[in-house]
Parts: structure tokens; C-alpha cells; sequence
């Protein structure tokens, strides 16, 4: 799986780049048919009044359909978890649904014959 990792509004730290790559790289284990990820981290500039809030999105490319997060936080740092959280349910769902389908059409392809004696 390839990642991206994208700053917005903070510069991109070593730190952040291997936590980043250490959560979303960790997805490959739920589902190993991911292709890419595109991850942007930062900070949200219309909460100025309550302080830095943390932005951390990521979009998930898997065979049949995109995964998309987006979590808002006080730390980067959760934020990031969240996501990560977030998308493994998703990936879950996901290779569930598409194992059911991959074994409806197993079923649908059998024929059976019948013999009349």
C-alpha cells in the first residue's frame, strides 16, 4: 500500500510521518487489497476562539470502492487514532460484503442436473 501524507497548516514532522505510517500502514492487516492512501493532517483555522483543533483526514482506495475519514480533535494525535479506528470498521464491512458477494456468485455458477430414474 502506498501512503501520501499531506500537511495543512503545520509542518510535517518525522514523528508525525512514522505515526502516521505506522497507524494507517497497520489497516493492510483487516484487508491486504488496499491500494493507496492519501492522508492530510493539520489544523482547523475556524475554531479560533477554542484553541487549535486538529484535523485528520484520510481517503482509503480498496478494489470496488473508496473509504473516506474525517475527524476533528484537540491532539493530532487522536484525531489520527480515530481514523484509524474509524476506517478499520469500514475495511471490515467491506471485505464482508464483498466475500458474500464473491460467494453468491460461486452458488449462482453451479448447476446442478437431475436424473430421472
Amino acid at each position: 500500500m502506498q501512503i501520501k501524507i499531506n500537511g495543512k497548516g503545520i509542518e510535517l514532522t518525522d514523528a508525525i510521518n512514522d505515526y502516521v505510517e505506522k497507524k494507517i500502514g497497520g489497516l493492510n492487516k483487516f484487508y491486504d487489497k488496499i491500494i493507496r492512501a492519501s492522508v492530510t493532517v493539520g489544523v482547523e483555522n475556524r475554531h479560533h476562539q477554542k484553541g487549535q483543533i486538529f484535523i485528520a483526514e484520510c481517503k482509503l482506495e480498496v478494489p470496488g470502492k473508496d473509504l473516506f475519514a474525517s475527524k476533528n480533535e484537540k491532539t493530532l494525535y487522536k484525531a489520527i487514532d480515530k481514523i484509524r479506528d474509524y476506517l478499520e470498521s469500514e475495511l471490515k464491512k467491506h471485505k464482508t460484503k464483498s466475500r458474500e458477494k464473491d460467494k453468491r456468485k460461486v452458488r449462482s455458477n453451479k448447476e446442478y442436473t437431475v436424473e430421472l430414474v
